[in-house]
């Protein structure tokens, strides 16, 4: 599948990377995406994790209980979704001093229903675009020449180190507890969006495998000259890839993995059902 917005024309071939494109690049969309499903997924919008005392014995961690995917939502427990926006930026600012977060916070509206259209687009494969735009980090995409042959540039892998390190510093037991008490929330936001039957916890989770079942690329990915679309992956099966996987692989290996990992932490302490197959 193409990705029309993905590259731009590389120039003459040279070791040196090639001009940033014209237009905004679809990758950063992705990046977006993964750190809602872990960031506002987690119900970290809502909590601040302030510095612990060093315990004097180990402790085991708080049990967490799922909250059902459908059902009523209890009078007075969370905001109306149109006026959740003002207490997200109050308390998410608290939770990191990363500046990625903070911009996100502060460059958008309308953030719990952004995250469930994210939620629900990246687990049908396709590119949550619309709902993330606000998160696309600085810089264009690049390309290095060799041998007359084109591969993706390390310095495009690097715009999304700050996205990598936002999702890596998350503290998943926190995340799963507020999560499971602030899941009324997304369910009203989910529920102006979703098919009839079609529950939250299971949409996340089919997001989160989808994710998971990225390949991760072992060395540089070419790309060729598709007229009309830009660049596409040269190899047909990293081509064939859905969407939003392919924005995930844009992001690079290194980053790749750490996005990864933690979700697969995040995906078992917020006790989501297996994901649905393909």
């Amino acid at each position: 599948m193409s990705d029309p917005q993905w590259l731009s024309p590389s120039g003459p071939p040279s070791d040196a990377p090639t001009p940033p494109p014209a237009r905004a690049s679809r990758a950063p969309l992705v990046a977006g995406a993964l750190v809602a499903v872990a960031v506002l997924g987690a119900g970290l919008f809502f909590v601040w994790k302030g510095p612990k005392a060093p315990p004097t014995e180990p402790s085991a961690p708080p049990p967490v209980a799922a909250v059902p995917d459908a059902g009523a939502e209890p009078e007075g427990s969370s905001p109306p979704v149109a006026e959740s926006d003002t207490r997200v930026r109050d308390l998410v600012g608290l939770l990191s001093s990363a500046p990625e977060l903070q911009r996100w916070l502060a460059s958008t509206e309308d953030l719990v229903r952004r995250f469930t259209s994210a939620v629900n687009t990246i687990a049908e494969g396709e590119s949550p675009r619309a709902a993330l735009a606000f998160m696309a980090p600085a810089g264009g995409f690049q390309t290095v020449s060799r041998d007359g042959r084109l591969f993706i540039h390390p310095d495009s892998h690097t715009r999304y180190d700050g996205v990598a390190r936002v999702l890596g510093s998350l503290d998943v037991q926190t995340s799963a507890i507020t999560y499971q008490a602030l899941k009324p929330l997304f369910l009203g936001a989910f529920r102006e969006i979703s098919r009839p039957g079609q529950g939250f916890d299971q949409t996340l989770a089919n997001a989160i495998q989808l994710m998971l079942d990225t390949p991760v690329p072992e060395g540089e990915l070419e790309v060729v000259d598709a007229p009309g679309v830009n660049f596409t992956f040269a190899a047909p099966e990293w081509e064939a890839l859905r969407p939003a996987q392919k924005h995930l692989v844009r992001m690079g290996p290194a980053n790749m993995r750490v996005i990864q990992d933690r979700l697969r932490e995040l995906r078992k302490a917020l006790l989501l059902p297996e994901a649905l197959p393909r």
